[in-house]
């Protein structure tokens, strides 16, 4: 069975599902099945997700994408710099 990669949207509409379910009386294990999804990865989403709206999701993916492309960018200079220190310390 393949495993289905769910959009941060998704979760969050899947999350509120969830709490409609427990608030209309049932128990949360039957409200996370009906979602069809494990209670691991529900309380994973829960716990990175929980009060999030929609649009918080998106800022929040966007926010993380550009953390990394700076921090791969970091890297990269600070590797050069090494380089560039090491190259010209063997000169003299």
């Amino acid at each position: 069975m393949p495993k289905k990669r769910h959009k941060p949207e998704e979760i969050v509409a899947k999350l509120r599902q969830v709490d409609v379910l427990v608030s209309q009386g049932q128990s949360v294990a039957d409200a996370i099945r009906s979602i069809g999804v494990t209670e691991v990865s529900y309380y994973r989403w829960r716990r990175e997700f929980g009060g999030l709206k929609s649009d918080q999701v998106k800022r929040m993916k966007e926010l993380e994408a550009e953390n990394a492309r700076l921090r791969r960018a970091v890297a990269d200079l600070t590797l050069d710099k090494l380089i560039l220190k090491e190259a010209a310390s063997g000169n003299w």
